[in-house]
């Protein structure tokens, strides 16, 4: 078949490299504006891009796939389906009707559960044991459309969210390209979802990923791992941000927010840190930080 992939990130890449080395012709990439990036907030391609142009594949850029000059040069590249990958932009129906078997949509999670932008950090969140991947025909509803296929992959104590997404990114990536082969030879159609245990999983914001030192330790364990690497779970210190990486559950007790060395205490437990970037600075071990900054007995992360 003839396909234009549609991707922006790191995770959509996986897909589009299994693509290009599938029976099917990806006659085109769409993806988002380069966006400024680094500190010197200098225009940087996507992931996707780059890795088009690596390939000499045409690249559509529209800053918004509504417009009318992309949808024409869309039709002109005439495409039987448009697999797509963490695009970010809702397609509108225009756009949805040009290819002959739709855009189909590769969902980090086991639809209908975590709907929407985030669907990795809050399965972490919200402590699911499994996760997965699944593939579905996008409607102008957000992740409502009938679905292809499904992966399951189980979440591990550990997990990150970047650990769990690199994971179902590469599973992912057989589970589109093998959806787009049942597409082609006819065989394959969608099911409706299910009517229950519809979750929504909006974007995590960087006020969602400050660390609050008065739930249990449980609870900031999941917040610190769902939000890294992005957008990197926090606290301060002495007026000061920190961010933090993942922590360790112990038995020891301090109260909520107090530092003991590289211990800090929530509403149940105290959890060891093991990471950290200071304001400023670059990452380093917890405990050679704080043994830097000589804690009073009783200071706080707040």
């Amino acid at each position: 078949m003839r396909l234009v992939f549609a991707g922006t990130p790191a995770p959509a890449v996986p897909s589009l490299e299994a693509l290009l080395a599938s029976q099917h012709e990806v006659v085109g990439v769409v993806t988002r504006p380069d966006a400024p990036a680094g500190r010197g907030r200098a225009l940087k391609a996507s992931p996707v891009r780059e890795v088009a142009e690596q390939h000499g594949i045409p690249v559509l850029t529209p800053r918004h796939p509504r417009e009318e000059d992309f949808q024409a040069q869309l039709r002109e590249l005439a495409p039987d389906a448009c697999p797509t990958v963490a695009y970010g932009a809702l397609i509108p129906r225009s756009a949805l009707d040009i290819p002959r078997l739709g855009w189909v949509n590769l969902h980090f999670s086991l639809l209908p559960a975590w709907r929407g932008a985030a669907p990795v950090q809050h399965a972490l969140l919200a402590g699911d044991e499994v996760t997965g991947a699944t593939t579905f025909l996008i409607e102008e509803g957000l992740d409502t459309g009938p679905y292809f296929g499904l992966l399951t992959e189980e979440i591990r104590p550990t997990d990150t969210s970047g650990d769990l997404l690199d994971r179902l990114s590469r599973a992912g990536a057989g589970l589109l390209t093998a959806t787009m082969d049942g597409l082609a030879r006819g065989d394959l159609h969608a099911v409706p979802q299910a009517a229950e245990g519809v979750s929504h999983a909006p974007k995590i914001t960087v006020a969602d990923a400050r660390v609050d030192w008065a739930v249990p330790a449980i609870r900031v364990d999941r917040v610190v791992r769902a939000c890294t690497p992005a957008p990197g779970a926090w606290t301060t210190f002495r007026d000061k941000r920190v961010k933090l990486g993942p922590v360790t559950l112990t038995g020891a007790q301090l109260d909520p927010g107090v530092v003991d060395g590289d211990l800090v205490g929530t509403a149940t437990r105290a959890v060891k840190l093991g990471t950290v970037r200071p304001e400023g600075k670059g990452d380093m071990a917890a405990a050679d930080w704080l043994r830097g900054l000589r804690p009073e007995p009783g200071e706080r992360f707040v």
